[in-house]
């Protein structure tokens, strides 16, 4: 993006050759490079690409008490900061991890919850209070079937689950 002024004072213009990026920003009141270490060693085609601290006074706290972090988790661009206490994390805002298989689910669900808690369809909080959704990739399909009878099989049978389970759900799509 430019800068360009407009009628009201400066603001903010699109250049054709300029890509739009789309990029999570995470908050974090404390412990972030934990968090980000424990997501990015967990979920595959994940790194941690850089970790600073903000070297100025802030209204979050002095300098360098601030840290900002850019990592790639699953292959999407993430930001974080740890800047002291703000709105905690809650429903409105969940990474959701699709599985190819039950083993997969299995061992992202089993490390996110220690320390955390789960919920219900698929849902958790991990211990910084971030909520996940762990789900197999099979479900999207089979959500998206065109006979209604199948999807409400399918359906009723995940609202029965806290932690999703692919055999159950395809035995509720064969009927």
């Amino acid at each position: 993006m430019a800068r360009a002024s407009s009628v009201l004072g400066v603001g903010w213009v699109t250049r054709k050759d300029e890509a739009t990026k789309v990029t999570q920003h995470l908050w974090f009141e404390k412990d972030m490079e934990a968090a980000i270490g424990f997501y990015t060693g967990l979920v595959p085609d994940s790194r941690i690409e850089s970790v600073s601290a903000v070297m100025a006074d802030n209204p979050s706290g002095p300098a360098g008490s601030v840290k900002i972090a850019a990592f790639v988790l699953g292959g999407q661009n993430y930001m974080a900061i740890e800047a002291g206490p703000l709105d905690p994390f809650n429903h409105s805002f969940s990474i959701m991890v699709e599985c190819d298989t039950q083993a997969e689910l299995d061992r992202l669900w089993d490390a996110l919850k220690d320390g955390g808690r789960t919920e219900e369809c698929g849902w958790l909080k991990d211990r910084w209070g971030l909520s996940w959704q762990i789900a197999p990739t099979r479900l999207r399909e089979l959500m998206d079937d065109l006979d209604p009878a199948k999807v409400k099989r399918v359906t009723e049978q995940m609202l029965k689950m806290v932690k999703l389970d692919i055999a159950p759900l395809e035995a509720a799509a064969k009927g």
